[in-house]
């Protein structure tokens, strides 16, 4: 396996984000090591709370939301998948699968032995970090599940979602055409960039923050992981990243332990997976789930503090 790492210098300066960078070798089952970085900020000895971000973001996603549990005397973890943020980049394309990626963020909760963990998932995080806990469960405490999915092609999702995503009859699916577009751009496109997505849904957003987000692929030999996870995207019950979702879903249908939806009101992309999550995980059941105002789907860039403050009190909460 080839592997990229940006340059240190690329990191230097970024508005808002001064953390320590840690770093830990992780791998996949048949794959070499990779080195994943990590933010670990507040105290080591408390349970740690557990930040994964999505695409095509990195942990300077949660800058402000670190903060914020840091300040109410929490552990927070904050890892940057492998291809993104300041983690090894392998340079091939099929390098990256969903299994691996699920692979990489296990090998770290346990190379760091991680327990009653609170998972905080948004985006991709959700289908990779909800598939640890299916894989680990006894390691995690709770989730809070913000602008996420599960990838099953469930036919039963029909009518539950603002973005169709499932499977019809025996043998088709409907699928939103802007997931479709989606898709098609990120792997069509001659040139790609992190920050032109941020600043559509999240912005305006400064030069500073945007460059940021770009920090990452100084050129596209850096890209292929970027690239990939939109690809990887199942978008048949064929696939083998739905078999991932509905094992993982058959897993959360017998979590009891405490599960928090704090959406947004203004991400169509997630829409309804909210209720899907209260009506199908019993931990889900009797929690005072949150609507987020005012923010689209990357709600940390957008409400990161008021997120914060909502997972803090979670966390805190008897656990």
């Amino acid at each position: 396996m080839d592997v990229l790492r940006t340059p240190d210098h690329r990191f230097a300066d970024l508005p808002g984000f001064d953390f320590a960078p840690h770093y830990i070798d992780v791998r996949s089952r048949g794959g070499e090591p990779v080195r994943m970085h990590y933010v670990d900020e507040g105290p080591p000895d408390r349970p740690a709370v557990l930040l994964l971000h999505g695409q095509p973001t990195w942990s300077y996603l949660y800058r402000t939301t670190i903060g914020v549990l840091v300040d109410a005397g929490h552990r927070v973890v904050a890892p940057d998948h492998i291809g993104f943020g300041r983690s090894d980049k392998p340079t091939q394309r099929t390098d990256y699968t969903f299994g691996r990626h699920v692979d990489w963020v296990h090998s770290l909760v346990t190379g760091l032995d991680l327990r009653e963990v609170t998972l905080v998932a948004q985006d991709w995080g959700g289908p990779i970090g909800l598939s640890v806990l299916a894989r680990d469960p006894d390691r995690f405490s709770g989730v809070v599940a913000s602008n996420t999915i599960l990838h099953t092609c469930d036919p039963a999702l029909e009518g539950a979602l603002t973005w169709p995503h499932h499977g019809v009859g025996d043998d088709a699916v409907l699928l939103t055409e802007t997931l479709l577009d989606y898709v098609s751009y990120y792997q069509r496109s001659p040139t790609i960039t992190a920050s032109m997505f941020l600043d559509a849904v999240a912005g305006p957003l400064e030069p500073g923050v945007l460059a940021a987000y770009d920090a990452p692929f100084p050129d596209p030999s850096y890209q292929a992981g970027l690239r990939q996870l939109t690809a990887l995207i199942p978008l048949t019950r064929n696939d083998p990243g739905a078999a991932i979702g509905r094992a993982t879903m058959a897993a959360l249908e017998r979590w009891h332990r405490p599960f928090l939806t704090a959406y947004s009101d203004g991400d169509p992309a997630t829409a309804g997976w909210e209720k899907v999550f209260q009506q199908r995980v019993p931990g889900a059941r009797d929690q005072a789930h949150v609507t987020i105002a005012g923010a689209g789907h990357f709600v940390q860039e957008q409400r990161g503090a008021e997120l914060g403050r909502i997972v803090a009190d979670f966390a805190g909460a008897g656990r």
